[in-house]
């Protein structure tokens, strides 16, 4: 059962990390001290809870937090080897857990346990960062807060820190908190509201500052020509220039991007000091820990044609790579960890919005929101003084930290699909949607694509948050609606990697029932519509330079020639033959294109279900409830064939297993003799 000081801490925390003006995501930590019986003793023992290692104020439970106690964990002063060597003090932390499981103790723990409060916040709201971050902000800290707030000149979380903001309260009796230079702010109290209500008090008193003392243009005036653009016309030329940009995002290692085009980013880019503040870089260590010390700066105007940005762009991701290498060089030693990789993880486009990256969507995305704080930092901090953040030395120091290296060491083995992005047609029901959730499950990002949006978004929700997987509409065998869909998962996720042409239906006629209003409409969505897929998917692979994959799902009826199926079967003929041609087109971009033929399958299928079923039942004589069985019988297996037998296919063909084989078929029909491949 929780403790009530932890249960009090985890409510804190959430309504705390729910207000993004509170603190950035997963950015942060809080602390409760109280007593708890010893289970050994029998006796009280004063503990900490405060949140671990990783996790987000907003949604943190007590499996987030760490349990010390905290005689022990004070009586490390008397071990601490000094600033040198403090990075040790982070396992020295293992030694004063209370109990067993929990999470690991933060770099921050000293911060809390060392400070002579019970109730303990740090926080990265953006108005105190840019108190932090401003050239007087000790200055500004007095004239804002008076004695009640302390300055704190900047130094790199650890244990000396709490050892500072310690000796910073023992002196300062009546303050209730203090700003951290270059950093954030911590708070105290001596209950848990007392603590929020200070830490609130922080920040709304230094909004509110901000607010009525700002200059009216803080990042200079307006750039002729570097307005945004409208909407429409904005995202057409982002889903243009998003391949070529996440195709140099992943130059050393593939990456999944993120887009936004909010309001904070385009006046940001606007502006006349947009270039001076972005070459300066980000401040608070979890900003630019998630963004690179700066960003990649398109510096031509918003007028500019896609192509005139796509001409520039080799020369200026080359001038980011030689300037991180040489940052890298400047600051490097013996000890220090390998580069990690020199190509941005922001890129700004003046007039059209901002371009985030990471190993996920939700880490592309995050990197995103952590580049908009650091800008709302820098507005704050040039309207009252001017914007000074901590040097690159110091940067340097925290990127390639060695616990943040041991950190990434500890990272779980990604996911085979990890970074690939899909989309899939036809994928609300039935072997669309097995194999969507196949790839999800993977690590891949899923657009999945129907003609029913709302199914389409049903399905999505079904795999799991719009980080993985979402709903997008799709007419295949409409060109602008096949290049409104793709633009749709480009925006989404940044790129795409694979392409699974699985949108279908199918009329059973006889050649003399079927009309050509069938056969326009059975070849419109198959033969048509994979092509018009595969046609502009293929245009994005291209243009990201990452290779990539286009699967079919065919059907053994592209080889097998049976009754009643005229206009099914030749478009699946056609599709199957696709298959080969774009092999053997698209082979010299790395792009791989394969089929796969299925049997019927019956379960969960919504053309089996609309009634082909009915009609391929009433063809060989048997109850529809038998169709399923019926197609078994008949393979050499005996065995039915299920939409998860044909994601599985997928999931094969498009692992580094097969990286070899293109313009093949795979049947997944149980043993169909007439159907076998020669």
């Amino acid at each position: 059962m929780t403790n009530p000081t932890a249960q009090e801490l985890i409510e804190r925390s959430n309504r705390l990390g729910a207000d993004p003006k509170n603190t950035n995501y997963a950015g942060g930590n809080t602390s409760a001290k109280g007593l708890e019986t010893d289970p050994v003793t029998g006796e009280n023992v004063e503990l900490m809870w405060v949140k671990g290692s990783g996790g987000d104020l907003g949604t943190l439970e007590e499996k987030g937090l760490a349990v010390l106690r905290v005689d022990r964990l004070r009586a490390l002063q008397n071990v601490y080897p000094g600033v040198e060597r403090e990075d040790e003090m982070v396992a020295a932390f293992d030694y004063t857990l209370f109990g067993k499981g929990g999470a690991a103790p933060s770099i921050d723990t000293a911060m809390h346990g060392l400070v002579d409060a019970a109730h303990v916040d740090h926080l990265h709201p953006d108005a105190g960062i840019a108190i932090a971050t401003a050239a007087d902000g000790e200055q500004l800290t007095t004239t804002i807060f008076g004695d009640k707030v302390v300055w704190v000149p900047w130094r790199r979380p650890g244990f000396q820190l709490g050892l500072d903001i310690a000796a910073i309260k023992e002196q300062n009796p009546q303050a209730v908190g203090c700003i951290l230079g270059g950093h954030g702010i911590t708070a105290w109290g001596d209950s848990t509201d007392e603590a929020e209500r200070n830490s609130l008090w922080i920040i709304d008193t230094a909004a509110d500052y901000i607010a009525a003392n700002s200059k009216a243009e803080p990042f200079g005036p307006v750039l002729d020509g570097y307005e945004a653009l409208p909407d429409a016309e904005r995202r057409t030329k982002a889903a243009a220039l998003a391949p070529t940009l996440r195709g140099i995002a992943s130059t050393d290692k593939p990456m999944v991007g993120h887009f936004t085009d909010s309001e904070v980013v385009l006046d940001f880019l606007a502006h006349s000091e947009h270039s001076r503040l972005a070459e300066l870089g980000t401040s608070c260590p979890d900003h630019f820990l998630r963004t690179k010390i700066k960003p990649m700066v398109i510096d031509l105007p918003s007028t500019a044609s896609i192509e005139q940005i796509l001409e520039r762009l080799p020369e200026l991701h080359e001038q980011y790579r030689a300037d991180y290498a040489a940052y890298y060089e400047r600051n490097a030693d013996e000890n220090s960890p390998a580069m990690r990789g020199a190509d941005p993880l922001i890129t700004l486009v003046p007039g059209v919005g901002m371009f985030s990256y990471g190993k996920d969507k939700q880490t592309a995305r995050v990197a995103g929101e952590f580049y908009i704080n650091a800008i709302n930092v820098m507005r704050g901090a040039e309207g009252l003084s001017s914007y000074a953040p901590i040097d690159e030395a110091e940067k340097f120091r925290i990127e390639y930290w060695a616990l943040e290296e041991a950190k990434l060491q500890r990272m779980p083995k990604p996911k085979p699909l990890a970074t690939r992005i899909a989309l899939v047609t036809g994928a609300a029901s039935g072997i669309g949607k097995a194999i969507a959730t196949r790839l999800a499950s993977e690590g891949a990002c899923v657009a999945i694509a129907d003609l029913d949006i709302e199914k389409a978004r049903a399905a999505a929700s079904e795999i799991g948050t719009t980080d993985v997987a979402i709903g997008i509409a799709a007419d295949v065998s409409n060109e602008e609606a096949v290049k409104a869909a793709i633009d749709e998962t480009v925006l989404a996720f940044g790129g795409l990697d694979l392409v699974v042409n699985n949108a279908g239906l199918s009329l059973s006629k006889s050649l003399l029932e079927t009309t050509e209003k069938d056969w326009d409409l059975q070849h419109d969505v198959m033969a048509k519509g994979s092509f018009l897929v595969s046609k502009n998917a293929a245009r994005v692979l291209i243009d990201q330079k990452l290779g990539g994959d286009i699967i079919y799902i065919s059907s053994k009826n592209s080889v097998f020639a049976g009754p009643n199926n005229i206009a099914y079967s030749a478009t699946k003929a056609d599709q199957a033959h696709q298959v080969r041609l774009l092999a053997a087109e698209l082979g010299e971009y790395g792009i791989k294109v394969n089929g796969i033929n299925p049997d019927g399958v019956v379960r969960g299928s919504g053309i089996f279900a609309s009634g082909w079923g009915a009609n391929r039942a009433k063809t060989y004589g048997i109850p529809e409830e038998d169709l399923g069985k019926f197609y078994a019988q008949r393979t050499i297996l005996k065995r039915e064939v299920v939409p998860e037998n044909v994601a599985n296919a997928v999931f094969v063909l498009c692992t580094s297993d097969l990286d070899h084989t293109t313009g093949l078929h795979i049947p997944v029909d149980a043993g169909v003799a007439a159907a076998f491949l020669r």
